[in-house]
């Protein structure tokens, strides 16, 4: 089984470019099942009921969130009623929605799971002990599972790739936008990497403005940030998964300018 997980989609320009290329990346590399990180999707903080019909008619069959969950204060109203979109687990229990779900699509089935790391973010729920109580809820529905690690710090993703090491499929980092260069089958069938990178603005910061951002950092002061309006890129990791293991088979990053896809 072929998955295509697109690193988190970042505003406006953002959807346009998903809405853009992902036609082209699912006539060339067939993914049974689509799955992106929309928590920037809006504005670049959260997402909208609208947003995530406009994902899903681009061909998106799974969303995943993270810190920026509940910035579109009216999400608490539809998330419940969206059962393909997942946010982090490990948020306490009385959060609305649902940390994991098995998206099935082209015949295939696949298992996704949203966590979110606490390091440099808010003290949540441990991260590494809800992955093993939802892994082996979700091993008994399907052997194909894929972790998005939402999280800040290099050392807890890869920890937690270890971690899953021989129980997910896949585990793949968001939240700091920056595609690595780690990409890697860990010894136990594991794919991995630290951080997919995003969808947005290439000549902003992190896919914002950077005229606000840089006024923040050399100021101190408040500053109001705004997605950026520039060229795009687009980060994206394909995983091929055998189905009968669970374990992946290869593993290959893709990242593309607005430029190269102009050219294709």
């Amino acid at each position: 089984m072929n998955v295509l997980f697109i690193g988190d989609i970042v505003g406006s320009v953002g959807r346009s470019a998903v809405k853009k290329v992902l036609p082209s990346l699912i006539s060339k590399y067939n993914p049974h099942i689509v799955i992106a990180n929309g928590e920037n999707a809006a504005a670049g903080r959260g997402i909208t009921a609208a947003i995530v019909k406009e994902l899903f008619d681009a061909g998106v069959h799974g969303i995943t969130m993270g810190n920026h969950t509940w910035d579109n204060r009216d999400i608490f109203e539809w998330i419940d009623d969206q059962p393909r979109l997942v946010r982090p687990a490990n948020f306490s229990e009385e959060a609305p929605g649902q940390g994991a779900a098995v998206i099935k699509a082209n015949g295939k089935e696949l298992a996704i799971i949203n966590l979110q790391g606490r390091t440099f973010l808010p003290p949540i729920d441990c991260p590494f002990r809800k992955a093993d109580e939802l892994i082996e809820e979700m091993r008994a529905k399907t052997k194909c599972i894929l972790v998005d690690f939402h999280a800040e710090a290099t050392s807890e993703k890869i920890a937690m790739g270890w971690h899953l090491d021989g129980s997910a499929s896949l585990v793949v980092g968001t939240h700091t936008h920056v595609q690595t260069n780690d990409d890697v089958i860990l010894p136990n069938g594991t794919a991995y990497l630290t951080d997919v990178g995003m969808v947005g603005s290439k000549e902003g910061v992190l896919g914002m403005e950077r005229t606000a951002v840089l006024h923040k950092f050399m100021t101190q002061l408040p500053a109001r940030f705004v997605v950026d309006e520039g060229d795009w890129h687009f980060h994206a990791v394909l995983v091929d998964i055998d189905e009968s293991t669970g374990s992946a088979k290869r593993i290959q990053k893709i990242r593309l300018t607005e430029t190269d896809w102009l050219m294709m």
